[in-house]
Formats: C-alpha cells, structure tokens, sequence
C-alpha cells in the first residue's frame, strides 16, 4: 500500500493479507485524523447505463454489477472496493467515477460496429472507450496552460502506460477515442496487443488448436511490448535494452510509435481543427524518446518538437515540448485521476465534501 498525505512524502508498506477490506482498514488505521467528507470509487466500465459519475445507491450498485460481464478484469474489483467502503464508512456520501462515462459524447459513426445493428439494439456491443478520467483532466489542464477556454479548443490527448489509448476531444468533450468494447481494442499496450485482424481467433483455433480463452489471454497478457520485445512490458526496460543494441526491443518501440501515430492520425476525422497534442500517463510523461519517434511521424500536422524542452519533460516550459516552428502545441501534462475522482466527488455530494 502506498499512502500520501498533501505535501508529504509517500510511504509504502506490504499488507499481510491481500483483501480490499484489510486494505482500507490499514489507510483507515494509517489517517486516523482524516476529515473524511465523501468517497470516490473508480469504475472501469458504466456500460450504456452510466453517462457521468453517480452518487452511488442500492440500484446504482446493482448495474454496476450488471456491467461486469463487459469488463471482467476490473468490475468485480471495483465493486469489492465499493462494498469494503460501504462497511466500514456507512454514513459517507459515495460516487462511482466511470472511465467510460466522458466518451458517452462520441457520436453513433464513431462509437457503432459495423455489424448486425441487432448486436448493439439487444446486446450493447458498440465502442465504450477508457481512460476517460485521466483524459477529461489533462484536457482541463490544457485549456488552462494554453490560456483558452476548454470550450474553444480541439485537442487529441494521448494515455500512454501500460495500458495505452488516444482520444479526440473537441469543446471538452470526447468525439472519438482508440479504445473500444474492451480495454483490448486500439493500439499497442504493455501486454495488449491493439488491434488485430478479428479473424486472428478462428486460424489460430484451427491451425494452432488454441481454443478462444487461449487467444484471448494471449492478446491480452501476452502480447504488446512484452510480445514483440520477448523482454519486458516495461517501456523503461525497452529503451535500455534499444539503447544496447536490443533489435527486438528496438522493434517493439518502433512499433508501439508508429501504431500511436497512425491512431492519433486517424483520430483527427473526427475534429474540425487541432490546437494541441497532450501527452500524459507514465510512458506519456516520462519517455522522451517515444515522444519524438511518434511526433516525427506526425509531420502531415505540423508538429515540431523542441529537443531541448522534450528531453527535460516540459518542466521548464510550463508543459510545452513543441517547438515555435510547430503548427499546433504539444504538451506534456502529468495525469491526477484521483484529483478528477475528487472534484467530481465534491460536485456530486455538495461543498460540504
């Protein structure tokens, strides 16, 4: 557990038992003078349900559970975060945050298949997206850095970690985004595989003998970084072993770049013009290399990096790592999901919270 008062240093200490409920009574344990005022819970997925966080109830718990068939991974444990919270602080105000609810603005040609309609009318099979806390934030924190209202702005953000996603956001609102039904869609992650051709599954089925659970847990733990490189799925580690002369690790950073780029290219069909490229998330922010593999291949928009300022992260220039070459900004803005969770927290249980 990793605990971090305002202004502090964080402290990390190993937990004997691996529970939720052992581990909010250790932070309870931890912060005895906490003025707890409300809680905010991250949900992976509202479904069709959930167009923005909600105060959480008996009935709201109930279709967050009927959501987790659509996110098996993540569901069921935020819900179990969600019922230790419940237990032990009954009185508190409570919101689900969902990471699906900011991309509820995609229009239908952006969030529909094109497969039997019946699919999404009976079964709400459609693109969802992800990430959309952290990207709804450092969207925030752009409009504040480029001194212009976030109504007024057209910018295409991009969630680099482990999992990875981009997302197009015009007026502060999401138009178009690289994830999709699952956290698997879109581009190269640090075990994901991104896109592949949907019939990966029936050759592998008949000329490999893996069954559809096989290939699933191969694109889903098994590929990504970690696949192509045959190392690591740590963007960290790539860069070392590539630095080393590593071909494999070499080749699993050019790809991730070029999928990146590719996606942030096609995301611009759904804006009208671009003002800013953000990039954010542990890879986002702290990779300065990927930065500059992904916007050299981003010359059709004009982007134009400043060495200097990209190599030290943006920090001396207030987020800014483009050059004054560059057609549009681009920006490196660190991601604080749980300071979204928090003011959309407040918003929902009043100023008392």
């Amino acid at each position: 557990m990793t605990l971090q008062r305002a202004n502090e240093a964080k402290r990390k200490q190993a937990l004997d038992v691996g529970t939720h409920e052992h581990a909010l009574d250790v932070a309870l344990r931890e912060l005895p003078d906490l003025p707890l005022a409300g809680v905010g819970h991250r949900v992976v997925h509202g479904g069709e349900e959930f167009h923005e966080s909600t105060q959480l109830d008996a009935r709201t718990i109930a279709a967050i559970e009927a959501c987790s068939d659509l996110a098996p991974l993540h569901n069921p444990a935020n819900l179990a975060g969600i019922h230790a919270t419940l237990q032990r602080l009954p009185k508190l105000g409570q919101v689900a945050v969902f990471d699906t609810s900011f991309h509820h603005s995609m229009p239908a040609h952006a969030y529909l298949y094109a497969v039997p309609y019946a699919l999404y009318a009976q079964r709400k099979i459609r693109r969802y997206g992800f990430h959309g806390t952290s990207h709804r934030y450092v969207a925030g924190r752009a409009a504040e850095l480029l001194g212009k209202p976030l109504s007024a702005l057209h910018l295409l953000t991009a969630h680099l970690g482990n999992g990875v996603s981009a997302t197009a956001i015009a007026g502060g609102r999401s138009v178009d985004t690289t994830m999709g039904f699952t956290p698997l869609e879109g581009l190269v992650m640090g075990t994901r595989s991104g896109d592949v051709d949907p019939s990966l599954h029936q050759y592998l089925a008949t000329h490999a003998g893996m069954t559809l659970e096989d290939v699933t847990d191969m694109l889903t733990e098994q590929s990504g970084l970690l696949g192509l490189s045959g190392e690591s799925n740590d963007m960290r580690n790539l860069l070392e072993l590539a630095s080393q002369g590593h071909a494999r690790a070499a080749l699993a950073i050019d790809v991730f770049c070029y999928r990146l780029a590719k996606g942030l290219m096609a995301l611009c069909a759904g804006l009208p013009a671009l003002d800013a490229l953000v990039f954010t998330g542990g890879i986002g922010e702290n990779a300065a290399r990927v930065r500059e593999l992904t916007v050299e291949r981003l010359a059709l928009l004009g982007a134009v990096l400043d060495a200097e300022h990209n190599t030290a992260h943006g920090r001396a220039s207030q987020g800014t790592i483009s050059s004054q070459q560059s057609r549009i900004r681009v920006l490196v803005i660190p991601t604080n999901e749980e300071l979204e969770i928090a003011r959309e927290t407040v918003r929902l249980l009043g100023p008392a919270a």
